[in-house]
């Protein structure tokens, strides 16, 4: 049996569980969420993921030992959850992949790792066509423009809200422009993708990144481009919000759950 630890159980963490109760070779064994949501969580687990541990620290003790964390908490639980699991050689699944636009935080990650050795897969989360990108770095990128287009409720409660009055919104607005590394700062809740980007191609402050309010669109649009040694090519994905979350798409649990799944598996993709 495959023990899972969940690291935040929002609206992403509880979609997961539903995903991955079906699989019958997985267990989840902890659930891990803040003190002051731990009542909550626990009446849901009890629907969700019965055998598990809901706890405010993760637990890697022999006993209790996961054989994967899955972090889906936001920024701050990188530090919190996952740098100490990696410490203790468990591998981890990072759904936050803005909370490494701060600096220097990256390569503690890495060196936590290393020192632990285990590893740490970055999820695609909303976007595709990563593996050609990371493929195009290998020979040489010249240019990366990622942009994100989504409808003006997904940025409520953004600095999107200073560019323009979201809720009189009539034509698409601009509401920002600049690097991966400013983006994810900026729009902790909004752009992971922008940070998985440019992690995966040129680098958080080489990426170059648009983020657009539409209320043409009722869906969350991501579009890639690149251009380098291997030619250019372009991708673009529209993705239905997740249900509970109107900032987060839906094919993000869709990345958790086959990175889960990937973990165990003898054959991957």
């Amino acid at each position: 049996m495959f023990k899972l630890a969940i690291v935040g159980f929002g609206a992403i963490g509880q979609e997961l569980a539903q995903v991955l109760q079906a699989d019958g070779d997985l267990q989840i064994v902890q659930i891990v969420t803040t003190p002051q949501s731990t009542d909550r969580v626990r009446a849901v687990a009890a629907r969700l993921a019965s055998h598990a541990l809901v706890l405010n620290e993760l637990d890697v003790s022999p006993v209790h030992r996961p054989d994967l964390v899955v972090e889906c908490a936001g920024h701050a639980a990188i530090v919190s959850h996952v740098v100490p699991a990696l410490a203790a050689g468990i591998p981890c699944v990072v759904a936050s992949v803005g909370a490494l636009a701060e600096p220097g935080l990256f390569a503690r990650l890495e060196d936590v790792a290393k020192r632990g050795h285990a590893r740490v897969r970055l999820i695609p989360g909303a976007v595709g066509a990563l593996d050609a990108l990371a493929a195009a770095r290998i020979g040489g990128l010249d240019r990366v423009l990622y942009c994100g287009r989504k409808p003006p409720r997904s940025w409520e409660g953004t600095p999107a809200s200073q560019a323009c009055d979201l809720s009189q919104l009539l034509a698409p607005c601009v509401v920002f422009e600049g690097s991966a590394r400013d983006a994810a700062m900026a729009f902790p809740k909004n752009a992971n993708v922008a940070a998985t980007v440019a992690l995966a191609g040129l680098g958080l402050d080489r990426t170059e990144v648009r983020l657009i309010a539409d209320p043409g669109v009722d869906r969350n649009v991501h579009r890639l481009e690149a251009w380098g040694a291997f030619g250019h090519f372009e991708f673009q994905i529209e993705n239905l919000a997740l249900p509970g979350n109107p900032k987060t798409s839906a094919l993000t649990v869709y990345s958790l759950a086959c990175a889960v799944r990937n973990a165990s598996a003898h054959v991957t993709f």
